[in-house]
Formats: structure tokens, sequence, C-alpha cells
């Protein structure tokens, strides 16, 4: 009597998985590779991701989603002192992620791209993570900021951003200094004191 195959089919997580531990250990993705190792057609593997660029988004917010939870339940407080805290423990990280150091040397417009541009959906992900953390803490009444939500999270990912990018950007190489300084402008941009 044969034994029976067991088969499992691919799903959209599996190719997310599949490519963010390809783009952790600096190899290059390639759609069709995809499609081909997990045993899918193209058109399918489009319909589920879309393309490379949406693939790219959606691995990158699987990584800072995860980072972003670890720094939610590790950083105690509330109020101003816990959104620094969050906003630090998250850019310290990847301020010193090889994997994303490597990425952005390799291809700098590319990363840019996929991980600033508004119209990334990385992007505007990560800015409507960071709104979800200010509106819990004024919804408790723990911050008061002199300015809109939304905004206020604009300009705290786009200070993030200047720093982490900033060897791109103006052409200095990312530095710890340089993202204090961006937590002191966070606590400035929350009302807090200095």
């Amino acid at each position: 009597m044969a034994a029976d195959v067991i088969t499992t089919r691919a799903t959209p997580a599996d190719v997310i998985r599949r490519a963010r531990r390809l783009w952790l250990k600096g190899e290059r993705i390639h759609l069709a590779s995809l499609s081909e190792e997990l045993s899918i057609g193209r058109a399918t593997l489009f319909r589920w991701i879309g393309n490379k660029d949406l693939l790219m988004g959606e691995v990158f917010w699987s990584l800072y989603d995860s980072l972003r939870q670890d720094a939610i339940s590790q950083t105690p407080g509330q109020g101003v002192d816990y959104v620094v805290g969050v906003f630090r423990h998250i850019n310290s990280v990847l301020l010193h992620s090889e994997p994303l150091r490597r990425f952005v040397h390799d291809d700098p417009e590319y990363a840019l791209r996929i991980l600033t541009s508004s119209q990334s959906t990385f992007h505007s992900r990560t800015i409507e993570a960071n709104t979800r953390i200010l509106k819990e803490q004024v919804d408790a009444g723990f911050i008061h900021p002199p300015m809109n939500l939304e905004s206020l999270s604009y300009f705290m990912v786009r200070l993030a951003e200047s720093c982490l990018y900033s060897d791109i950007i103006c052409g200095r190489e990312p530095r710890d200094e340089e993202l204090e300084d961006a937590c002191t402008a966070v606590r400035i941009l929350l009302g807090g004191k200095v």
C-alpha cells in the first residue's frame, strides 16, 4: 500500500516569509525564482503580492511591525517619555541593522523609494502605526501635543529617516548622536520638556 502523500500549497504569507529570509541573508529577490521555488504561477504571485516593490514593502513591514511590538512591550512608562522611548528603541535597532545598512548601501535609490517614498506602503503603514501610539497616549490623557497627530507622526517618521539614511540624503554616516538629537526633537514636538 502506498503511503499517503501530503502536500501543502503556498500562501501569500509563505511568499513574504521566503522573501524576508532571502533579504535578511543579503540575497537578491526575483519574483520568477520565488514563483518557481514555491510552485505557484507568476500570475498567482502577482495577484497575491503585486510587483517587487509591493513585496519589499510587505517584507519591511513584517520586520518593522515585529520590532515595533517589541519596543512597545519593552518600553516602560507613559506619555512623552514612553513615546520617545519607543521611538528610540525602534530607530536604534534600525540604525545598527546590518541587513538594512547593506540594502541601503547596495542600491540607495531603490532603498529610499521603498523605505521613504510617500507612495510606499511601508512608509504609510509606519506613519499609521506611529499615529496609533500617539492617539493611545492622547486618549489616556498622558500627552497633549500642540499639533495634529497625523502631522506629528509624519514629522517623527521623517526625523527617523533623516537619521537612518543620512549617508544617502546628505553624505554623513548615520550616528547614535544624531538619533539622540532626533529623540530630543520628538520630545519638543510632543510638547515635552528638554
